[in-house]
């Protein structure tokens, strides 16, 4: 059954899976066309692209850059970008510093728990342009100071947590901004996230809408039936590009898979044209 992808991050951002073995699994998957979507990085998309023409699967260039909206983290996905753009570089660049002075006070807040990790052990887990919390994660699921990736957050890394360290991020309208720049399609991620619903989201969108934003992404790995409809009536109702994909991220994700989230998701093939109309090749 033919499906397509448009949520996936890599070992270049905080996924376990090298960009080509993405594309492999996809393929294994039956998925047609995909997106790489690391987290602020564009660097993994050229393995990404040789492995899809090998494989004969539709390597779409995208981007997943945290951001915020009053406050509120808010995560915007960005298609078919011209990735090599010089500006859109510099400016994910310049982005990526945050990560990389807010990531060694977390360990060093881990360490005053009598936590023993250093970050030179956090950076082997990951590319070094674009290490996150899922990789300090990973380093303590090895010393066995948790059970998992999810417990690490709870306990330590995640909002509320012991250890945790909030981190500078660009506006919004900056990311849209940012994509729409380099040719691409800016899209809402998960929203589910926002813990937004009704009327509240419909305002929260309309405002994106205002600057810039062209689509939701309708269709994810966590969101049930019930959300799912929601969010395709918003998109309706703003006139929106629908999008979806499983966020795929491997052991930082366990029980999400390429293609399939947990099982039961499909996203539709017809999503993709409209996706192509808006962009500005």
């Amino acid at each position: 059954m033919a499906r397509i992808d448009l949520h996936l991050h890599t070992t270049y951002s905080d996924g376990s899976v090298p960009p080509a073995e993405v594309v492999s699994l996809a393929h294994k998957a039956s998925v047609t066309a995909l997106a790489i979507t690391d987290h602020d990085i564009v660097d993994g998309i050229p393995e990404a692209l040789e492995a899809g023409t090998q494989l004969g699967v539709e390597v779409i260039p995208g981007i997943e850059i945290s951001s915020r909206w009053e406050e509120k983290e808010t995560h915007i996905l960005g298609y078919f970008l011209k990735w090599q753009d010089p500006e859109l570089q510099k400016c994910l660049a310049d982005h990526r510093i945050s990560r990389h002075t807010r990531n060694p006070q977390i360990v060093e807040k881990l360490n005053k728990f009598g936590l023993s990790l250093t970050y030179d052990e956090v950076k082997a887990k990951g590319h070094s342009a674009s290490i996150g919390r899922p990789h300090i994660a990973q380093v303590l699921v090895e010393k066995g100071y948790v059970n998992s990736v999810k417990e690490a957050f709870d306990r330590y890394l995640g909002v509320g947590g012991d250890a945790y360290i909030p981190r500078e991020l660009p506006e919004a309208r900056e990311a849209i901004d940012w994509i729409r720049k380099a040719g691409g399609v800016p899209v809402l991620a998960h929203p589910g996230w926002t813990k937004q619903k009704g009327e509240d989201l419909k305002k929260f969108c309309k405002k994106l809408k205002e600057a810039g934003l062209l689509g939701i992404e309708v269709f994810y790995s966590t969101h049930h039936p019930r959300q799912t409809s929601e969010y395709l009536g918003v998109a309706r109702h703003l006139d929106l590009l629908v999008t979806g994909g499983s966020d795929f991220h491997g052991v930082t994700k366990p029980g999400i898979e390429v293609g399939i989230g947990r099982g039961n998701l499909k996203v539709p093939e017809k999503l993709l044209e409209p996706l192509k109309n808006a962009a500005c090749f």
